[in-house]
């Protein structure tokens, strides 16, 4: 037989020494020896006294968006000019205050969109742009530039590349000869901008995390005395994990080192730019917070080189779902989400954390019956603590924040399909028509809808859930048993007498019956007529609050082999429980 993937080779060679009875990989035909880990490209500082896991995260850090600079880059297509300003708006709407708006040195259309906020009121009072330029004395003149006339604070970003193998094999650089380009650039940007309050000063080692501890520690604090960091003008040292390449700790642990064992901490924001190449980006801003880092550099929905930037949508809303202020609004996920799929021209994943269009839908059975009951025990809550829904505590199982925290219904969260149980079906039923099924009911429906499920393949909407109810337990269009009219009445201690007009087969007729209420004498009109209906319950609701609403009665009945089950409807509890042994007599008569 031909392997269905010929291009694959399973592993075959060896399992390795010492391995557990229970694992039983082998090893993969894989070149993995190829690599070294982060400990064999740089020194890692030694930090046996580490603090960072014993820290929380209490409050959000300074974020800033760098969409429009390294996401921009990262573009099959860059963004036009319209494309950049309607994302700026965006975020400044979001409640960002420090945003970096491009790379003015690298295009024409970058450096015209800075004279744009230069030149006109797009930037509020409170907002800080950022601009960016490599240690390049004709990149570094254009640069300041481009800045010329803006009104409100601007951050001059600074980079060069450190890390020895960028060092070795792109600049050709010793580490002497690359500290002093960067000074010179670092003196240039001084100089050009003089002592304008206004403007501020940042510097990125970039490749941080591969660099050599003690020779970022001396340029750092040469940059920071020579830009003369006051606490009143601090300069911001960005340290990023420009190509990700450990575990998140191991960045923790460089983050807490330089943080540490600056110069002139006081006077520096200690910022963060990872990466996303090992798929552990947000860990590593976490975990670079926790250990001293107070500026976050990212982008929405981690678009960027590679695997992309930093997500700033997960990190600040894993501080929301902690309960911390993530200090931006994301009360209305799917228009920023919009938003950024229409200026990038690229799609955001459908289980994309927190903003996708199926992170809050459970198709699962187990998961639906959880989060059915999570709800009904908010409200519950709520309303014992007389406070809206929308300001209770939160605490339903599978959903770690309200979906209307950010704008989301509550019509997706419970979707079905063949996986799913009777709690989801149940959920859709209620959400979607106000039927609160019994319990013994929802199981017995679920038998009929996973038959459904699996004869279609495909989920199913609460309109064919409430089609596929009414065809297997309310009486059909063309019913064997038709009640056309009927007339109660008391006939004296606990006893009714029923008055009908009945079509049974075919054959209509009046008939009239007394008994221990009108469902008991209904049962024995028809018991005469052959089709007897053995109630073993009934179970009465109105499907919305008021007078005037529709009532339904669900009913379980005995058949010769199983119990089966019926339901009516009706403008009264009474006319929708006679409709319920209707539709019990019409199954008996259908089956018989």
């Amino acid at each position: 037989m031909t392997h269905p993937f010929p291009t694959l080779s399973t592993p075959a060679g060896p399992v390795p020494a010492g391995a557990p009875a229970w694992n039983r990989q082998r090893r993969s035909q894989m070149p993995s020896h190829r690599y070294r880990d982060v400990f064999a490209r740089t020194p890692v500082p030694p930090l046996p006294d580490r603090r960072w896991p014993g820290n929380r995260l209490t409050e959000a850090p300074l974020w800033v968006p760098v969409d429009l600079r390294d996401g921009n880059q990262a573009l099959v297509e860059p963004m036009d000019p319209g494309r950049k300003r309607r994302f700026f708006e965006l975020m400044v709407a979001m409640g960002y205050k420090e945003i970096e708006v491009g790379y003015p040195s690298a295009s024409q259309t970058d450096f015209d969109f800075v004279r744009l906020l230069a030149e006109t009121d797009l930037v509020p009072d409170d907002v800080t742009v950022v601009v960016f330029t490599p240690a390049r004395p004709e990149l570094i003149a254009r640069t300041v530039e481009s800045v010329a006339g803006m009104r409100g604070e601007v951050v001059v970003h600074m980079y060069t590349a450190t890390a020895p193998t960028w060092r070795d094999v792109v600049l050709r650089f010793d580490r002497d000869t690359l500290a002093e380009m960067v000074l010179a650039g670092a003196a240039q940007v001084h100089r050009l901008v003089g002592d304008d309050p206004r403007v501020r000063f940042e510097f990125s080692p970039e490749v941080f995390n591969l660099t050599e501890p003690d020779y970022v520690l001396d340029l750092c604090d040469r940059v920071t005395a020579l830009w003369d960091a006051r606490a009143e003008r601090p300069v911001i040292l960005n340290l990023p994990a420009t190509v990700e390449v450990a575990t998140p700790n191991v960045y923790a642990d460089q983050i807490e080192y330089v943080h540490r064992n600056l110069a002139r901490r006081d006077a520096v924001i200690l910022s963060v730019h990872p990466h996303n190449d090992r798929g552990t980006g947000v860990a590593c801003a976490e975990l670079a917070v926790l250990a001293g880092a107070q500026r976050v550099e990212g982008c929405l929905f981690g678009n960027g080189e590679r695997t992309g930037n930093v997500d700033l949508v997960t990190l600040a809303l894993n501080l929301h779902a902690q309960g911390v202020d993530p200090m931006v609004d994301f009360s209305d996920i799917d228009e920023i989400r919009r938003t950024v799929e229409h200026c990038n021209r690229i799609a955001v994943h459908e289980r994309h954390p927190y903003a996708g269009d199926l992170v809050y839908t459970a198709f699962s059975g187990t998961h639906q019956d959880a989060i059915r009951k999570g709800f009904a025990q908010h409200r519950a809550s709520a309303a014992a603590a007389g406070v809206p829904e929308s300001r209770a505590r939160w605490d339903v199982p599978y959903l770690p924040i309200d979906p209307a925290d950010v704008g989301r219904g509550y019509d997706a969260v419970i979707r079905v399909n063949s996986q799913s149980g009777k709690g989801g079906i149940a959920y859709l039923l209620h959400a979607g028509y106000g039927v609160e099924l019994p319990r013994p009911l929802q199981i017995d429906f679920s038998r009929h809808v996973q038959r459904a499920t699996d004869a279609i393949g495909a989920e199913v909407t609460p309109e064919q859930l409430w089609e596929l109810f009414t065809a297997t337990y309310l009486t059909p269009a063309e019913p064997l048993v038709v009640l056309h009219e009927w007339q109660a009445s008391s006939a004296g201690e606990g006893v009714d007498e029923l008055k009908v007009d009945l079509t049974v087969r075919g054959e209509r007729a009046t008939h009239n019956a007394t008994g221990t209420g009108p469902v008991d004498a209904l049962t024995r009109i028809l018991a005469g007529a052959g089709l007897p209906v053995d109630v073993l319950g009934l179970t009465q609701q109105s499907l919305a609050p008021g007078s005037a609403a529709q009532a339904i009665t669900y009913l379980e009945h005995r058949c010769p082999d199983r119990v089966a089950w019926a339901a009516g409807t009706g403008t009264s509890v009474l006319e929708a429980s006679l409709a319920a042994v209707i539709a019990a007599a019409h199954h008996r008569a259908a089956a018989g």
